[in-house]
């Protein structure tokens, strides 16, 4: 009998340690790195140009779709390669290099937006942060989908099947360029840079760019372009100091 109650006793006492216990407390956050203090931030302003004879745009046949012919005008041409008064437009320019790895960004919650507007990507290069939420839009009265190809990231190809359909999708590592399309018209492509800083930019219709608040450092900056590749350039700023940088793109 006494060895019975001992097993009662020793069972009650696994049992109740076992539905009362709780589960290993979750790993403390990893300590937040540095932030970037703007009274001594500087920032890098710039133009990218093209020089030589700019090659004739490719006009897109768009036939193939009733609905983009209609809203696309006559004679659509391809803005891979924007040039206006020497300026080049659509180059992303990003921090490649230099930045202290120590620095933490926090990442924005509001979506950048991808459209499908006239059977084309608007815009056709844009930038947008590791883990910030890309919105593509269907703006068009016609089938649309968004297949990215990332070379780092996971492919994903995603219907926006009538008007005003959308998909989000974020990113998990950063990834200069990923190549956008759509499977249902073959000259739509957009490209989309992938940072894991909020240091780029895309040059307008000036061939203009500026990247604001960066700390003292130097720095390798990367211009790219979809057509004419990529160059670099080093550049240094001091404490509230502003730098400017050109590049310069030829026809290949």
């Amino acid at each position: 009998m006494a060895s019975l109650i001992r097993v009662l006793v020793l069972v009650s006492f696994v049992l109740s340690s076992a539905c009362g216990s709780s589960p290993a407390p979750a790993s403390p956050p990893a300590p937040g790195g540095k932030t970037v203090d703007p009274a001594t931030a500087g920032s890098v302003t710039g133009r990218v140009s093209f020089t030589g004879t700019v090659p004739p745009a490719e006009i897109i046949r768009m036939n193939t779709d009733r609905n983009c012919v209609q809203n696309a005008g006559p004679n659509p041409q391809s803005d891979a390669l924007l040039v206006a008064n020497g300026a080049l437009q659509n180059v992303f320019v990003h921090v490649k290099d230099g930045l202290d790895a120590s620095y933490t960004f926090a990442v924005p919650t509001e979506p950048v937006v991808l459209d499908q507007r006239g059977c084309v990507y608007s815009p056709r290069v844009l930038g947008v942060r590791v883990g910030q939420p890309l919105t593509v839009r269907n703006s068009d009265p016609t089938f649309h989908n968004v297949h990215a190809l990332p070379m780092n990231n996971v492919e994903f190809n995603k219907s926006t099947p009538t008007q005003g359909a959308s998909t989000m999708q974020t990113f998990t590592v950063p990834e200069v360029m990923v190549r956008f399309k759509c499977d249902a018209h073959s000259w739509m492509a957009a490209w989309v840079g992938v940072t894991a800083h909020p240091y780029f930019a895309v040059t307008d219709a000036a061939g203009a760019f500026e990247i604001r608040n960066l700390p003292p450092g130097t720095y390798t900056l990367e211009a790219w372009h979809e057509v004419l590749g990529t160059q670099t350039a080093q550049v240094t700023i001091g404490e509230k100091q502003a730098q400017t940088v050109a590049f310069t793109f030829a026809a290949k």
